[in-house]
């Protein structure tokens, strides 16, 4: 079983960085493909972010494409998100997803194809 804890939400100022963090438990982190999403109240999860096992491939929704930053190091089982020029409408719960078995960048992009979920990380944004 593989469990996921997303740190490093928090209350921040439109235009502040943070960087959130999902740490795994497993000995086979490092094959895992690893996505960021994001819920608001009332709508649909969201894809933010992914990145490919060996961290040679990541993707972002056009929303934040120039602002956030995805990476992993898989030594210390862990993914980041860095987040900068927020916005108010960045404003959510972030959830950490991986899957051993994602092979194309389409479903890197899906909900869908995660196995596993963090219990998310909530970001507020105030203009």
């Amino acid at each position: 079983q593989v469990q996921l804890v997303e740190s490093g939400g928090g209350l921040v100022q439109a235009g502040d960085s943070l960087r959130l963090s999902c740490t795994t438990s497993g000995r086979t982190f490092s094959s895992y493909a690893m996505g960021w999403f994001r819920q608001v109240p009332g709508k649909e999860r969201e894809f933010v972010a992914a990145i490919s096992w060996s961290a040679g491939n990541t993707y972002y929704a056009d929303s934040v494409k120039g602002r956030f930053t995805i990476s992993r190091d898989n030594a210390k089982n862990t993914v980041y998100l860095q987040m900068n020029s927020l916005k108010p409408e960045d404003t959510a719960v972030y959830y950490c997803a991986a899957d051993p078995w994602i092979t194309t960048p389409q479903g890197m992009g899906l909900i869908r194809s995660y196995h596993y979920w963090g219990q998310g990380t909530r970001v507020t944004v105030s203009s």
